[in-house]
């Protein structure tokens, strides 16, 4: 199922083989041109990305799509790439849209700013392109489709066209050859003649909004999450799971609620939410206290008791200091395409789970060891609540998940 970290460096070799949005060295960064989420289509065709002035741009491979037989595994696919070419798939600009705009709850008194959580590739049967996307509070669901433009190359047209102003000309303008083209009333018409050729002069896309879902979340939203069946999603926040139809926007039912009567009780929150990639009825969850919660849907409509619970034995009976609940927070989990196993990510650790194993991780990758003996640093400039996000290939072999960088010495 996996590499070990050192098959992994010995036979993978990184490079950088594209830049987007480079700028000048003399160029102020501003803070609305930073990125925020991004995501590519189960396809590897198209590349998403919003940034915190709430736009999307969406960028596409050059020379068109790389997986003309939509039927083929992601896993085949990658296969076949790897016999076929050692060149690096390249992406060009497609588009981009303003998808979130400031707002301000004037009952809360709060601003909501317009920056992008996430982005996610809904299902697209008809050739275009939707996409999910979310700030804090709202989540908007986008068309985006090519559109072919064309213009008129050349017109030969006879020299009377005849409009309402013609019925004041005198008649000897005509001549019984040339009969007005007024018979059917005030109509300005074309001639019997007229030719017309139409020449199409490429393409523009189109970003077209779809549907809203507001105000269904008290909290910020940290995640959202395609079904399998391609009609649902889930959005969560802190405190809440929401399950909504792609095409009902004004109602949504919850289906997860860890909010106490009492809010001094509150002992954990929910950091991530993600749906199975096969079963539709399967949904995994994260929490702060570095549990990840498998519910099946169908066995209650509010999912309060979970089907299976994957915490890692090990640190639960560990030694405990102050920080033990802070770096074991849970801040992202992604299963892979076989839907066996999960990725979670806590601020030390990469883990990988066997669903089927709810005691211990199959593997744990110790990321940020070398900073342990730092915690107190990291804790007094916030550093240890920084959440890092983590990934699967679609061959389910290798891994990828953000860290610092390391300075030498």
């Amino acid at each position: 199922m996996i590499l070990n970290r050192e098959e992994a460096s010995a036979s993978l070799e990184w490079k950088c083989s594209q830049a987007f949005g480079e700028r000048n060295p003399d160029e102020e960064l501003q803070d609305v041109d930073i990125v925020s989420a991004i995501e590519f289509d189960k396809t590897g065709d198209y590349l998403a990305v919003g940034d915190r002035g709430g736009r999307v741009i969406l960028f596409e491979t050059v020379g068109g799509k790389n997986t003309p037989n939509q039927h083929i595994s992601i896993s085949e696919l990658e296969k076949e790439m790897d016999f076929t070419s050692t060149s690096h798939p390249e992406y060009r600009y497609k588009t981009e849209f303003q998808s979130h705009e400031p707002e301000f709850d004037y009952l809360k008194s709060l601003e909501i700013e317009e920056k992008i959580n996430r982005v996610r590739w809904c299902a697209a049967p008809n050739g275009s392109m939707f996409i999910l996307s979310t700030n804090d509070k709202t989540i908007k669901l986008w068309k985006v489709r090519d559109q072919k433009v064309k213009k008129i190359k050349e017109m030969d047209h006879f020299p009377f066209v005849s409009s309402e102003n013609t019925l004041l000309a005198e008649k000897n303008f005509m001549n019984e050859h040339n009969p007005p083209s007024f018979a059917h009333g005030y109509h300005l018409e074309w001639t019997e003649n007229m030719a017309t050729k139409i020449a199409n002069v490429g393409n523009s896309v189109h970003a077209r909004c779809q549907k809203v879902y507001p105000h269904a979340h008290d909290f910020n939203i940290n995640s959202i999450s395609n079904n399998s069946d391609c009609e649902t999603f889930v959005s969560a926040d802190d405190l809440r799971i929401n399950l909504w139809n792609l095409e009902i926007s004004d109602q949504c039912f919850n289906i997860v609620d860890m909010k106490p009567s009492n809010m001094d009780d509150l002992t954990e929150v929910i950091t991530s939410a993600e749906f199975h990639p096969i079963y539709c009825n399967l949904l995994a969850y994260s929490s702060s206290r570095g549990f990840v919660r498998l519910v099946d849907m169908r066995q209650s409509a509010l999912c309060d008791h979970s089907a299976r619970i994957l915490r890692d034995a090990a640190e639960s009976h560990g030694s405990k200091s102050f920080f033990t609940e802070i770096i074991a927070s849970i801040s992202d989990i992604k299963f892979a395409n076989d839907g066996q196993h999960l990725l979670s990510r806590d601020y030390m650790n990469l883990k990988l789970w066997d669903i089927r194993m709810d005691s211990t991780p199959v593997v744990t990758f110790k990321i940020h060891e070398h900073l342990r003996p730092k915690l107190c640093d990291l804790y007094n400039n916030d550093s240890i609540f920084d959440k890092f996000e983590c990934s699967v290939s679609g061959d389910g072999l290798h891994f990828a998940t953000g860290s610092y960088r390391r300075d030498n010495g």
